[in-house]
């Protein structure tokens, strides 16, 4: 693999972590390990690995756009990786109020429904 990749794979790692990373590594198939690889190489590391913005910036921006996207499935997974990333639950919570605003107060419901549902994993 690239250095792009394993430098990508680092970062993956510590944001979502382990158990995550290696099921969705573990779940890929013939048809699906391709895109395994994209996202690991270019999302994580030619984006994540830029420096520019902190990883915390760069998980509230992902929680805005996720919310906004109507995403769920992954807006959980990157709001424990906010969590990780040390994104407080009030950034958490004004990142997704800013979504909501721009995005429509429906994003607002869904995106607050699913981030009581990890902050409250916490306690």
């Amino acid at each position: 693999m690239s250095e792009q990749y394993e430098r990508g794979m680092k970062i993956r790692r510590e944001v979502l972590g382990d158990e995550y990373v290696d099921n969705a590594l573990k779940n890929a198939d013939e048809f699906s390990q391709p895109f395994q690889e994209l996202v690991t190489e270019v999302a994580w590391g030619s984006c994540w690995s830029r420096g520019v913005l902190t990883r915390k910036e760069r998980s509230l921006i992902n929680l805005a756009m996720l919310a906004a996207l109507g995403r769920s499935h992954e807006l959980e997974i990157h709001l424990r990786g906010a969590v990780r990333n040390g994104c407080s639950p009030e950034q958490i919570r004004e990142a997704l109020i800013q979504a909501a605003v721009y995005a429509g107060m429906p994003v607002g419901v869904e995106a607050f429904r699913v981030a009581r549902k990890v902050l409250a994993e916490r306690t």
